[in-house]
């Protein structure tokens, strides 16, 4: 069977299911002939044993009986084909539970997981927002403030790391010239990238 999905399995299900009450409420009526003929046939087998009514009456018996077995022998065939389709569909209904459980555990293995590392994410902002007011304080106000506005028009990034030539914010090159004046600078002097403009940290 192809996979599907967990709300197409579930649908799936359900509709299997009422095919299955719709085929029983069939194979009921079914019963319910073969049993109005099998009493009929039962009837009509005492009559013609007690050898009661006319010669003729008991000839007609005799061709309604052969016509009785007949029309069993027919409604035992649907009945029979009827009982064979709900094998079939309690067999459809079983594997398609099963692929409904298993998606059902899967989306409860990853609603678990959604909490823990929300709960991750949670704490790392805690923590994280602790530390950035940690090193404020020992940050200039001004330096700051700076950051902040950088960060505001930049999608969030105010400051970005300057690895060899390459700023990591844009990811464009320095050139010779611009990278020999940033060497010269003081380590405590702020240095901005010419093409982001975000603050860069020298390592």
């Amino acid at each position: 069977m192809a996979r599907i999905s967990f709300n197409s399995a579930r649908d799936l299900v359900i509709a299997a299911e009422t095919e299955k009450a719709d085929i029983k409420h069939e194979l009921s009526k079914s019963e319910v002939d073969v049993e109005q003929v099998t009493s009929r046939i039962e009837r009509d087998e005492k009559r013609l044993a007690s050898g009661t009514g006319t010669p003729k009456e008991l000839e007609q018996l005799q061709h309604e009986l052969q016509s009785l077995a007949k029309r069993r022998s027919e409604l035992e065939e649907v009945e029979l084909e009827v009982m064979v389709r709900i094998d079939a569909i309690d067999e459809r209904i079983k594997a398609l539970s099963a692929e409904r459980d298993q998606y059902a555990a899967r989306i409860a293995e990853l609603e678990e997981v959604v909490v823990k590392e929300s709960k991750e994410i949670d704490d790392a902002m805690i923590s994280g927002s602790a530390q950035r007011n940690e090193i404020s304080h020992s940050i200039g106000k001004e330096l700051i403030d700076l950051y902040e506005k950088i960060r505001g028009q930049n999608s969030g990034v105010g400051a970005a790391l300057l690895k060899g030539d390459t700023c990591e914010g844009c990811h464009l090159t320095m050139n010779a010239g611009e990278r020999a004046r940033v060497k010269a600078l003081p380590d405590d002097e702020v240095v901005r990238c010419e093409e982001c403009r975000c603050i860069l940290v020298r390592i």
